[in-house]
């Protein structure tokens, strides 16, 4: 009888949280009184199997549960779950799909064959799994109710609401806004109006699912995700005490500028962060236009725990290589299964001299071996402030990290980069990334599913920034003598160069968006040497523009040089002038831009290569 009244009991305050979503009370002010009354294990799942199929060992399931009713209407969330056959007391993760993204059965699959339990969730109505695809068209389908249809699949239902994205059902979304309409929860401002709260509400009861299942720990939780997949990882994880270990990449760092106080203080970054006292992994590429690396110190120290690392490729944006992507899957090996430790944080410092370049002191962990170690510094953005401007997108996704190799100091564990920096005008961001070796290889699915496999990881520092008022104040050395040499292709001359290409050997560039290689002017040409061992074609392309070489093959080396009116786009357009080119790309084949506007079709330059990578020597300017 106890049992029975707590349970009424529990219930009945569940009752009045869901009715005073809709009953007209006073909205939610802050973090706390958003969530106040909410209980995510009350409400029945009403879990259904939509498929379920076995792989590799492995049981996989489309499944959809109950997320709570809202405004007289269920809201019922799909996804794939999958878990080790035969196998029990598993931990259990909650993969969270970014915002072109589906839930995914790679994701689920790589980490059953590592001894997880996982449920990916399909928050804006797709999916992606054997026999079981639901894209933006399917969706549609859906809301449409077009059962006929022969791609008509059940997927996730917000009934009333609209937590949809790419496309949202009702022509708009209710991310970065608190609109009020007749598919919101609230009939005033509020929070719960915000497809950050709905979403997050319905991860929450993804956690619940997952500590139902019989296989699964339900001590044991963990959440990732990518893009806003990683904002929302920072929200579950901070309004949830049941997990127990989180990864966002390139999210939770993506909203602390809003102007709307009520917005910053309920569902953007901050409140959830402060609330976070787990295990926290950042994995955070240095030029993504969405999670932004400079704002890292930041979430660190409000974040209240001290168990906290940051993975940082160099160059990136939005995307990355098997060293960084791997360290989702070490840390959750560490917090939920006991069998890895992560070497610490590197620790550096960033020093000021008078008349000298600036330094900075590297502090790695050094009880695993080290494979080596980086460092890379920029000069181009801005330091953000709530209020004041905003690093563009443009900026952030080209700017150039200079590459530095440290030198050890002699008989201590320290490493040593001098900075030449260009100017003492502009700000100075540096950071250091430390790579280890992995005991065994591991195989896991990367940020849009593609299965890797990595045999080390990458440790990065915090970002150390200096203004350029601390430069000048401190007499600090730069050098602003520009250079025609862009590339000798000598020793690490490919850290300042990136590719996300796992299968080919093209390669890209921001160096030309350095002031120091920009060209020196507008009648100047890009001249280049290459030598392939088979006849070829190749590729130069920037910023949209391409100019397609033809490689004879053979021993001798070929000399290229090209004026700006060689470079075309889709449209037969010529490039107007080198200044302001963001990205370079030496590659196999590229596709040209279309103008803004223009009906014309994309133009493919290159094509398949075949044999060796080509060799490349004195990539420069003539005047």
């Amino acid at each position: 009888m106890k049992f029975l009244n707590l349970r009424i009991f529990r219930a009945l305050i569940f009752y009045i949280f869901c009715s005073s979503l809709t009953c007209g009370n006073p909205p939610p002010l802050d973090f706390d009184e958003m969530w106040r009354g909410f209980d995510p294990r009350l409400d029945p799942l009403e879990t259904e199997i939509l498929k379920e199929w076995e792989e590799d060992g492995i049981v996989m399931k489309i499944i959809r549960y109950r997320i709570g009713k809202f405004k007289g209407q269920k809201s019922i969330m799909a996804g794939v779950y999958g878990y080790p056959k035969g196998q029990i007391g598993l931990p259990g993760l909650l993969q969270v799909h970014g915002g072109g993204q589906y839930a995914h059965s790679n994701a689920v699959l790589t980490n059953a064959k590592r001894g997880y339990a996982t449920l990916s969730i399909a928050w804006a109505g797709r999916i992606s799994a054997p026999g079981y695809t639901v894209s933006p068209n399917e969706v549609k389908l859906f809301w449409e109710g077009k059962k006929d249809d022969s791609k008509y699949k059940l997927t996730t239902d917000w009934g009333a609401l609209d937590a949809y994205h790419a496309p949202s059902r009702y022509g708009r979304d209710a991310f970065a806004s608190i609109p009020v309409t007749d598919w919101t929860i609230d009939p005033i401002k509020s929070p719960r109006n915000n497809s950050w709260f709905l979403i997050t509400l319905a991860g929450r009861r993804g956690l619940t699912f997952l500590e139902q299942q019989p296989e699964v720990d339900g001590a044991n939780l963990g959440v990732y995700g990518h893009s806003m997949g990683g904002k929302l990882t920072v929200l579950i994880t901070g309004a949830d005490k049941r997990v127990k270990a989180a990864v966002p990449s390139c999210g939770g760092i993506s909203d602390r500028y809003t102007d709307d106080d009520l917005h910053f203080a309920t569902v953007s970054d901050p409140p959830s962060l402060q609330r976070i006292s787990v295990p926290i992994s950042f994995l955070s590429p240095a030029n993504d236009f969405h999670g932004r690396i400079n704002d890292l110190e930041k979430a660190t120290s409000e974040i209240k725990t001290d168990k906290w690392r940051i993975s940082s490729s160099p160059h990136h944006n939005h995307q990355d290589s098997p060293e960084f992507e791997v360290f989702t899957q070490l840390w959750f090996d560490q917090h939920l299964r006991n069998n890895f430790v992560s070497p610490n944080t590197p620790i550096t410092e960033l020093i000021l001299a008078k008349g000298k370049f600036p330094q900075l002191r590297i502090k790695p962990d050094i009880g695993r071996k080290i494979l080596n170690l980086e460092v890379y510094f920029t000069q181009q953005g801005i330091l953000q402030e709530r209020g004041k401007a905003k690093d563009n997108s443009t900026n952030t996704k080209h700017r150039f990290w200079k590459f530095v190799q440290p030198t050890k100091m002699d008989g201590q564990n320290e490493w040593v980069a001098e900075l030449p920096i260009f100017s003492v005008d502009r700000p100075l961001w540096v950071y250091a990334n430390i790579r280890y070796p992995l005991d065994e290889p591991i195989t896991g699915a990367g940020y849009y599913y593609g299965t890797y496999k990595a045999d080390s990881f990458v440790l990065s520092s915090l970002l150390q920034t200096r203004t350029s008022e601390e430069l000048k104040g401190a007499g600090s050395r730069s050098s602003s003598e520009s250079s025609l040499i862009l590339e000798d292709f000598a020793q690490n001359w490919h850290r300042d160069w990136f590719s996300y290409q796992r299968k080919n050997w093209g390669i890209h560039t921001n160096k030309l968006y350095e002031p120091k290689w920009a060209a020196p002017k507008n009648d100047a040409r890009i001249s280049l040497e290459v030598r392939s061992q088979n006849p070829n074609e190749m590729v130069i392309w920037m910023d949209g523009y391409g100019q397609e070489l033809n490689l004879l093959g053979g021993d001798a080396w070929q000399r290229f040089s090209l004026s700006r009116n060689s470079f075309l786009n889709s449209a037969g357009e010529s490039l107007s002038s080198w200044s302001g080119l963001r990205e370079l790309r030496l590659v196999p084949s590229a596709t040209l831009d279309v103008p803004r506007g223009n009906a014309v079709k994309a133009v493919k330059l290159g094509k398949d290569w075949q044999g060796e990578p080509p060799e490349f020597r004195k990539l420069c300017w003539i005047k």
